[in-house]
């Protein structure tokens, strides 16, 4: 990663990022940060990609909650897309949180996962990450006694599938900035998603309830 603009030391890249200059030393030997432009033995110029780059794994670390083994994978996906942009997805929800729940057998590993995707009417292959995953979500909500419902499976996929067309629809059409958009949106949005459907719900609570916020 060459220089641009102008350079800093790494303090004051810690200083600029917000970070411990412990942990940016961390992130720089963890390979989640690339290395700066020598200076001389012992010390190394950074610039304004590196603080960019600083920022975004304060955020899959802290925020999205990743671990610095699956923040690295997602980057290392950013930084080595392959021309391939859906296995790369694939493998991006991979690495993501939460695990998938292990094949049921061989003939139909993901059952409660494929009745859902045929009754929404999706397009998918058995081998992408998420069918796993979806299947584990099914799995522990039967086991709570709490199973999806085909209204709430109806409504669920319904507004998720209008979330992807708008992903999509803003897709950059250059490669490796696709791969970015796709791999990282994946990682930090779905925790928006998430802390607005929480919200969402307290506010029709009390709409409905009476109650205050």
């Amino acid at each position: 990663m060459q220089g641009s603009g102008f350079l800093m030391r790494i303090s004051a890249l810690a200083a600029e990022a917000g970070l411990p200059v412990a942990t940016v030393k961390y992130y720089l030997r963890e390979g989640l940060l690339h290395p700066g432009t020598a200076t001389s033995a012992t010390q190394a110029s950074y610039d304004e990609r590196h603080v960019r780059r600083l920022r975004l794994v304060r955020a899959l670390t802290g925020p999205v909650g990743l671990s610095v083994q699956q923040a690295r994978a997602v980057l290392q996906l950013v930084d080595e897309p392959g021309d391939d942009l859906y296995s790369t997805l694939g493998r991006a929800v991979g690495a993501l949180p939460p695990d998938g729940a292990e094949p049921a057998g061989a003939d139909d590993p993901y059952p409660r996962a494929r009745a859902a995707l045929e009754a929404l009417g999706q397009v998918y292959d058995p081998g992408f990450a998420a069918v796993a995953q979806l299947e584990g979500a099914l799995a522990a909500a039967d086991d709570a006694g709490m199973p999806i419902t085909p209204e709430r499976l109806a409504r669920y996929g319904s507004a998720a599938a209008d979330l992807a067309a708008y992903d999509l629809a803003r897709m950059p059409p250059e490669p490796h900035a696709a791969v970015e958009y796709t791999v990282l949106g994946t990682a930090l949005y779905e925790p928006v998603l998430l802390a607005l459907r929480r919200l969402a719900h307290q506010d029709a609570a009390v709409r409905r309830l009476g109650g205050e916020a």
